[in-house]
């Protein structure tokens, strides 16, 4: 049966407003490369409590829809698809800031590129793949890419065959974040030796991947004395997952004083204090993080590729997430309010 012309959803008509209910917003038409998606289920993050209450990513094309965490059975193909078949349940990963948002997940029908995403397994639920899109590549791309990352060879490039994982050392701000979790779990299937988190659960990170998990309470000097304690004079990869400008001094500090050092945070941020980052003889570099699968196709794709057999294999796990039932103005703005309210949140879902 053909998808119908029309369809509920939830929109932001104004900047700091709450999201309001349509019924008449149009089902998008999949291209090239696009299949249409009946959308299952649909996460939310915090940019998007930013992009509802900041206009990030949406501002000046109003109405828009929220999330960038999406499944969905396919309903449609686009022109010469062979990727997918009508009725195959897929996760999707939104294009940020397109003009129409005919991919976003607030909608009950929405498009996917499909390089940006992969069919997912039987013995994965839709609410676990829905976990991993926008956390896990914000962190796929701050450690592997070259220009836009760390630049850690990504484990199945030709970089990778000569390159020292066991020997490496990664820095992870922020490890009991969604990001940071990822962060981990990637940089152990790619092999690095030594992964050191600053925060989260001991036993969760550790199962994860991370060789060291220390306490990130103290002020920073008390944790950065923790961190040398582990990494000495070493360490030329940080990420982190979580500070603004002012708490990423403290990986900036903890960096080798006599190796180029690289730190990655994500974005949006600001300048960092560079006056107040102190004995880097060998100098560091600051690297600002957008974790977007089509800004980064050739790593991004190539993983998403590979996605569903490290979920199988369970190199790569879900998230922890909590669901809320139904495509209601009050489901999605109780979970934004949440977020602007400074409240811990779990990741948390709606059952389109």
């Amino acid at each position: 049966m053909a998808p119908p012309t029309t369809q509920k959803a939830l929109v932001v008509t104004e900047v700091g407003k709450p999201l309001s209910l349509v019924t008449d917003r149009p089902v998008p038409q999949p291209g090239p490369d696009q299949v249409l998606l009946r959308v299952t289920v649909t996460g939310f993050n915090p940019h998007d409590e930013k992009a509802r209450g900041e206009g990030l990513f949406i501002a000046g094309n109003l109405p828009a829809v929220l999330t960038n965490d999406v499944t969905g059975t396919v309903v449609a193909l686009g022109p010469g698809v062979t990727k997918y078949q009508i009725g195959d349940r897929v996760l999707s990963h939104p294009a940020f800031g397109l003009k129409t948002y005919p991919q976003n997940g607030l909608q009950e029908y929405a498009t996917n590129d499909i390089g940006a995403g992969f069919k997912i397994p039987d013995s994965i639920t839709d609410d676990e793949a829905a976990t991993l899109p926008t956390n896990l590549i914000a962190s796929l791309v701050g450690l592997f890419d070259g220009t836009a990352g760390l630049g850690i060879p990504a484990p199945w490039t030709e970089a990778a065959k000569t390159f020292d994982y066991k020997g490496a050392t990664l820095l992870i701000l922020g490890g009991g974040s969604n990001c940071g979790r990822f962060a981990v779990q990637l940089a152990k299937v790619a092999g690095i030796g030594t992964i050191v988190s600053v925060g989260g659960s001991e036993e969760e990170l550790k199962g994860y991947g991370a060789t060291k998990v220390l306490d990130r309470h103290g002020g920073d000097e008390a944790v950065l004395e923790r961190i040398r304690k582990v990494v000495g004079d070493d360490l030329v990869y940080a990420f982190d997952a979580v500070n603004p400008p002012g708490g990423q001094l403290l990986g900036l500090n903890a960096l080798s004083s006599s190796k180029k050092g690289k730190f990655a945070r994500l974005v949006p941020t600001g300048p960092v204090d560079e006056s107040k980052v102190v004995g880097k003889k060998g100098g560091f570099e600051v690297i600002s993080v957008f974790g977007s699968s089509q800004a980064k196709p050739e790593l991004s794709f190539a993983f998403w590729e590979r996605a569903p057999e490290y979920l199988t294999s369970g190199q790569i796990k879900p998230l922890k997430f909590t669901v809320k039932q139904g495509l209601t103005a009050e489901n999605a703005n109780s979970v934004l309010d949440a977020y602007k309210n400074g409240e811990r949140v779990q990741k948390t879902h709606i059952h389109i």
